[in-house]
């Protein structure tokens, strides 16, 4: 691909977005207050556009007149609590659709399903005592 001043526009552009957002803005650094542990969650929306054209010049072949921008949105959305061994999403917002919720009550699904096995293992466990006695 040749080498245009559109080209070298969007790669600064870019570059610096890059620079502005990394992963840890979406996951942000844990949070440690007593034995409560908070985890940011933040929602990043991007857009860029470039352009630029030559301009008709009869002392100059090669005048270029073009330009570049973009934007970064970055809402918070919600807090991951790890407390006394449980892991619970709280989302600042309310729900936008069925798939949020859902998203939202996995880590709680993940307890109880947790607590459950952790329930039949104890239970298995006073069976087999009893039948050994």
């Amino acid at each position: 691909m040749k080498e245009t001043p559109v080209n070298k526009i969007m790669e600064n552009t870019l570059e610096k977005m890059r620079q502005m957002v990394d992963v840890s803005t979406i996951i942000g650094e844990p949070m440690v207050t007593g034995n409560t542990t908070l985890i940011p969650v933040s929602k990043v929306s991007y857009g860029f556009t470039s352009g630029g054209t030559d301009l008709p010049s009869k002392s100059n072949a090669e005048l270029f007149g073009g330009g570049g921008g973009g934007g970064i949105t970055i809402t918070p959305v919600a807090f991951i609590v790890i407390e006394n061994g449980k892991c619970r999403m709280m989302q600042i917002n309310n729900y936008t659709s069925s798939a949020d919720r859902a998203v939202a009550m996995i880590p709680e699904l993940v307890d109880r399903v947790t607590e459950l096995l952790k329930a039949e293992k104890s239970e298995d466990e006073k069976t087999e005592e009893t039948a050994a006695e």
